[in-house]
């Protein structure tokens, strides 16, 4: 029982510190879309002048510079897409989970196995059982 406590411990920890990353990361990503943005509103300022002036090398020098800002936008969000995915992604499947909770309720004493067979068929963990429960009392107190 022990070595799973601590098992678990240690995961937990683990996903701290996943999560701390992809915050940073998120935050990281988030710094470098707002100066593609700003950089892009400067092209676009600029563009509006060499169209003003209708000099056609300003008009294709600054459409040039707009179509790099936007490849680099795409690319950004992409990485931000990716990174963020990956980091919300939880990588031990629910069955997994489920099992290793069973295996330690046996191991403890504890009725688990009651509660989890008495999830709805939608509910994914045990969280949800109780969640829903709340809002069905919610739902039968607001028809009163």
């Amino acid at each position: 029982f022990s070595d799973t406590l601590f098992q678990l411990k240690f995961t937990a920890k683990q996903l701290e510190k996943l999560a701390k990353k992809a915050e940073k990361d998120s935050k990281t990503e988030q710094t470098k879309v707002k100066k593609v943005t700003k950089n892009m509103t400067q092209v676009t300022k600029a563009l509006d002048k060499a169209l003003a002036s209708m000099d056609l090398q300003k008009v294709s020098a600054v459409m040039d510079k707009f179509e790099t800002q936007v490849q680099n936008l795409d690319v950004h969000t992409s990485v931000m897409e990716d990174s963020m995915s990956s980091a919300t992604t939880l990588t031990t499947p629910q069955d997994q989970v489920d099992d290793l909770i069973v295996q330690i309720a046996e191991e403890s004493g504890l009725e688990v196995m009651d509660q989890l067979n008495q999830l709805p068929a939608g509910a994914t963990s045990l969280g949800e059982s109780s969640t829903r429960s709340q809002q069905e009392k919610e739902d039968q107190l607001s028809r009163r």
